[in-house]
């Protein structure tokens, strides 16, 4: 995956940090209240850290625009390019509420995320080590529920980068000796 080649990598990463930044304005994560933002900060850090590709750290940072702000894929393609903005797509829920209970939505989720190539594989490991970071150490007994999706996940995540692949089993491994011992 690469970047438009009208724009350079410095300039559309800070450009997909500043997207990301207003577009989740006023949101905090969950368990601990903090900005939101800086949850895609660490995953595009994480992505950063085992050699990713500038288009690759671009989708880290915009990863849940389309899922939890009024940003649509189209609005991402005419900012981003349409390579970044299929990498969004690839990371961005296919379920709906009406589709079904949470089992039947994580499964075509999951689903759609075996479909990815293996650099939005890596991208969603690196959101995978974030998010269950923040739930097994600042969560409540959703974590229950949450290790046993993501255990699931990491199955079809397998293609994405191996140390990445490791470093999301260990998470989810000490959420278990944790929530589920």
């Amino acid at each position: 995956m690469s970047c438009p080649q009208s724009q350079t990598n410095t300039t559309i990463l800070l450009d997909a940090c500043a997207y990301a930044t207003r577009m989740h304005g006023n949101q905090q994560r969950k368990y601990t209240g903090e900005p939101y933002v800086l949850h895609c900060l660490e995953v595009a850090r994480i992505v950063a850290e085992v050699g990713g590709s500038p288009a690759m750290i671009a989708a880290a940072l915009l990863h849940d625009v389309v899922e939890d702000t009024e940003a649509s894929l189209e609005d991402v393609q005419a900012r981003f390019g349409k390579e970044i903005a299929q990498g969004v797509a690839w990371l961005t829920d296919v379920s709906r509420p009406e589709d079904g209970n949470r089992a039947v939505r994580k499964a075509m989720d999951r689903e759609h995320l075996a479909q990815a190539p293996a650099d939005m594989k890596t991208v969603k490991l690196a959101d995978v080590i974030s998010n269950t970071r923040s739930i097994v150490d600042h969560g409540d007994g959703f974590a229950r529920v949450y290790l046993r999706e993501i255990a699931a996940l990491l199955e079809v995540l397998s293609e994405g980068h191996p140390e990445l692949l490791r470093r999301a089993k260990a998470e989810v491994a000490r959420g278990e000796a944790k929530w589920l011992a």
